[in-house]
């Protein structure tokens, strides 16, 4: 009785969080949209890059279009690799870079949008709750290739790694301190999507993608789990309490210090009228 009165009161405090995050967004829009004439723009923007941002810039790009009847927003994904790419040749107006930002890579102009984590995932119905960062390191190195070896059942592990270019597998490498020609893999994929329908589809899979896209799709009832990493639960609260060990600030970028419709999407990217789609996304909003 006691649980089940107590869950409740969770939902209502949740229903109550999320209608208030809409109204505050709400009335910030509108502020937005008479200081700065947000209604008045028109044109549209390319914005290309990371498959971990590209969820969350759709969603503010909608937004950002319900406000500015006469501007577009096309987001299209290929990894922070050819995020960089396309902005620093003009081929497109932003690129999404899931990441921090590379010593070469100073040219250009980098704006913080939101935090995420990388997790390590497996298939639900998988027995091992968790994995050392060493157990790790053996799996994708093929030292270890059967799950009985980490508590698991009988069975050869199906290793997912991540495509060049892509900033999880960067930040994955650098965490384990790894190189990508260590990994021994048997299954490649690009974005944190495939990632997830990869091991949801293997029971014996393991992967590793964006903990904001494995939260909201396991709130959608996709069979995988994240494991905790360095001891710590894979999840936006330890992210945004900084206990997670493998975090990363999430990069909107110019070649050029922006302009017009431009400066306007990213600084409406950047402002308190989005947290709540940037929590709805499961990432982490930044203090402003």
């Amino acid at each position: 009785m006691y649980r089940y009165l107590d869950l409740s009161r969770q939902k209502i405090g949740h229903v109550l969080s999320a209608a208030l995050l809409l109204a505050l967004g709400g009335i910030a829009e509108t502020a937005i949209a008479q200081t700065t004439g947000t209604s008045q723009l028109s044109g549209k923007l390319v914005v290309t890059g990371a498959s971990t941002l590209a969820p969350l810039i759709s969603e503010i790009g909608k937004r950002f279009e319900s406000l500015s009847p006469n501007v577009r927003v096309d987001v299209q994904t290929g990894g922070s690799s050819r995020g960089v790419a396309d902005a620093r040749q003009g081929l497109a107006d932003i690129g999404m870079v899931s990441r921090a930002m590379k010593d070469d890579e100073k040219d250009l102009h980098a704006f913080p949008v939101a935090r995420d984590g990388v997790g390590i995932i497996l298939h639900k119905d998988n027995p091992v709750q968790s994995l050392t960062d060493e157990q790790v390191i053996a799996i994708y190195t093929g030292r270890i290739i059967n799950w009985k070896d980490v508590g698991g059942k009988d069975a050869p592990i199906t290793v997912v790694n991540k495509a060049e270019g892509r900033s999880t597998l960067e930040v994955f490498l650098h965490y384990f301190k790894l190189k990508n020609a260590d990994v021994k893999a048997q299954v490649v994929i690009g974005d944190n999507e495939q990632g997830v329908k990869t091991v949801a589809g293997s029971r014996h899979g393991i992967g590793y993608v964006s903990i904001g896209t494995a939260e909201y799709d396991e709130s959608q009832g996709v069979p995988i789990k994240l494991l905790p990493t360095g001891g710590v639960p894979a999840s936006t609260e330890t992210v945004r309490n900084g206990t997670f060990p493998i975090s990363r600030p999430l990069h909107i970028v110019t070649r050029t210090s922006p302009i017009g419709l431009t400066k306007a999407f990213i600084d409406y990217a950047q402002s308190k009228a989005v947290h709540d789609i940037i929590a709805q996304q499961y990432f982490v909003p930044l203090v402003n």
